[in-house]
């Protein structure tokens, strides 16, 4: 009875153990994991990524892959602006809306659909191509193939709420080719689309062509750049070598110079020294010529100067008093001829010769042979005849033309012995 309970407990953890992983559900991140049967407002949840439990017989799993795919619509005789038809084929990655509220609807409307790709790509090329038919229907020719960009965002922000409304979102459209709508059995090459395709190709032509200059342009004015830098490097180059050359340069200079330098401080302290020397001895030379000068000149000199002052002192006391002693002799005079009239005459007799002597010197620098007096004294003796004086007059002139005479003589005698060569005048 144990074994039989034990038994049946195995068999029941079994079962669970079987149960819980069977129905233990694992949801990639690129799928959306559905769960039937549950309550609230929609009855099912859905998971992206994760694990989910389902309990048999009350709920129900399913899985929508979130992996988009890409369908191409072709618009066969669109009509674009001008009533031109045209053939456009465009090429959408579509896949499962990724709003919370855009997967719902996929739940509820195409969550069958997502097993038959098929038919769920009919469904979404139709809802496209009916809307890229109503925006080429708003576009020229030459604007559904000048401005594809704005065609396919019309296109998107068009489709997002029908395609939304069934759970689907575009991810990325293209339009792939644009071309005229050719009726069967018609083989005109030259239609509208394909004469912009030409004007296009042209176009495209001229700007790769202009495109090609301007980047031989561009290469060119590169390649100069380049060169012009390589020419710049050089000349950085050759001007940090001189800059390098000129300091070394320098650097030579100013140690040639510093010991230049030195060598003329040297030259000029030797030669300072040298003339210190010289001066020195010159010095010697000065002070011994000094020495000598006041030893054989100076003293003697003041020696001589000293015996002229003393001689000058006594001839000035013998000449003071031989003058003290004229002037005496000439008080005594005056005071005589004061006295007596007749003193004058008898003064002037008397010292004749002392008072002509003075004027006999002048003489000297008058040479005469013969002097002759004409008239006589005072005028009192008259002349006997016009040629013969009075004999008074003619004694006094004979005794001053003897004195004159003799005086003159003697000054003659004087300058002949106070001449250096003793020569006569």
């Amino acid at each position: 009875m144990l074994i039989s309970a034990i038994v049946l407990i195995a068999i029941i953890v079994v079962w669970l153990v079987v149960q819980l992983i069977s129905n233990m559900k694992i949801v990639g991140g690129n799928e959306l994991g559905i769960i039937g049967g549950v309550g609230g407002p929609k009855g099912f949840s859905m998971l992206s990524g994760g694990r989910m439990f389902v309990i048999p017989l009350i709920h129900k799993f399913a899985k929508m892959d979130l992996t988009p795919y890409t369908i191409e619509v072709v618009v066969d005789s669109a009509i674009a602006a001008g009533v031109i038809p045209l053939k456009v084929k465009a090429t959408v990655s579509i896949g499962i809306a990724s709003s919370r509220s855009g997967r719902g609807r996929a739940c509820t409307r195409i969550l069958s659909l997502t097993r038959r790709w098929e038919e769920l790509n009919n469904v979404a090329s139709d809802i496209i191509e009916g809307h890229l038919r109503d925006s080429i229907a708003t576009m020229t020719p030459e604007q559904v193939m000048r401005d594809k960009d704005a065609l396919v965002s019309k296109m998107i922000n068009v489709c997002k709420s029908d395609l939304e409304n069934i759970g689907l979102e575009i991810i990325t459209m293209n339009i792939a080719d644009v071309d005229d709508h050719r009726l069967e059995g018609v083989d005109e090459p030259d239609l509208y689309i394909a004469l912009l395709k030409r004007i296009q190709s042209a176009d495209a032509e001229a700007k790769a062509r202009i495109a090609k200059a301007k980047s031989l342009a561009e290469a060119t004015k590169q390649q100069e750049q380049r060169e012009a830098e390589i020419m710049v490097r050089n000349i950085e180059n050759e001007l940090e070598q001189l800059q390098a050359q000129n300091r070394v340069t320098i650097q030579e200079l100013k140690q040639k110079e510093k010991i230049g330098i030195e060598k003329a401080l040297r030259d000029c302290e030797a030669s300072k020294a040298s003339l210190l020397s010289l001066i020195a001895s010159e010095k010697e030379k000065v002070n011994f010529l000094r020495n000598k000068y006041h030893a054989e000149i100076v003293k003697p000199a003041e020696a001589i100067k000293e015996q002229m002052i003393i001689n000058a002192e006594k001839e000035a006391a013998k000449i003071k008093g031989k003058a003290q002693g004229e002037i005496n002799e000439l008080k005594n005079t005056i005071d005589m001829i004061s006295r007596n009239p007749k003193g004058l005459q008898t003064y002037i007799v008397e010292n004749f010769n002392v008072i002509v002597e003075p004027f006999a010197e002048t003489l000297s620098l008058f040479p005469v042979n013969k002097v002759s007096v004409i008239t006589g004294a005072d005028g009192r003796h008259d002349p006997i005849s016009g040629i013969h004086p009075h004999a008074v007059e003619e004694f006094k002139n004979q005794m001053i033309a003897q004195n004159m005479a003799a005086t003159l003589s003697t000054s003659l005698e004087k300058k002949d012995a106070s001449s250096p060569n003793g020569d006569k005048a």
